[in-house]
């Protein structure tokens, strides 16, 4: 059976919908080592999250692939997951992080461009509005030219709140980094993209 994205799947079965439903996302996932076809719960509930991340960094064309990558790794790696290391959601977008990053010159290259494109430049950026504001669509010249210029690692954590709305203990446990490492770079990456969309300069692209 295959995938809502047309991918074909080892833990999918034509019975699994009928699986008692578990609220508790780990425990499906310990379940599923011994039932595969509960995984299929983990890939309904999130593969259109995930896929929704990479698209608004990669584009929709890379999204297919890396998703589904990202749920295969998942799949073969399910009985190492540990819940005291963190969300399962946690887990799934740490993995699909992984893989973006064999992608980071792409995704710079895609932010360059979009500071060439004309649009209109958002007013208010405070930390509050920074998430708001960073999708590549609506990006105005400035802020695409920030996130093109950050530090990878800073532009990784910011992404994952803005674009993945992971909570901060969710980025730690994604990136395997501590709290405060998660706070120092979220805030270095929020001072620079409200910088660059409060005080534009004449060369921002």
């Amino acid at each position: 059976m295959t995938s809502e994205a047309g991918v074909a799947f080892p833990y999918q079965n034509p019975t699994w919908r009928d699986v008692a439903p578990v609220t508790d996302d780990a425990r499906v996932l310990e379940a599923s080592v011994r039932e595969p076809e509960r995984f299929a719960v983990i890939f309904d509930r999130y593969y259109g999250q995930v896929h929704a991340y990479v698209a608004r960094r990669l584009g929709t064309d890379v999204a297919d692939d890396l998703a589904a990558e990202t749920f295969l790794i998942a799949f073969r790696r399910r009985e190492r997951f540990d819940r005291r290391s963190g969300a399962v959601r946690a887990w799934l977008y740490g993995i699909a992080t992984n893989l973006i990053r064999r992608h980071r010159r792409d995704e710079v290259r895609a932010w360059r461009a979009a500071a060439k494109l004309p649009a209109p430049l958002p007013a208010g950026a405070h930390d509050d509005r920074v998430t708001a504001l960073v999708t590549a669509q609506g990006a105005s010249r400035e802020l695409a030219a920030a996130l093109a210029k950050l530090n990878a690692k800073d532009r990784e954590v910011l992404l994952l709140v803005a674009l993945g709305q992971l909570t901060y203990d969710e980025v730690a446990a994604a990136l395997g980094i501590a709290y405060g490492t998660v706070c120092s770079r979220l805030s270095r990456a929020r001072r620079t993209v409200r910088a660059a969309v409060t005080n534009p300069s004449e060369d921002a692209s």
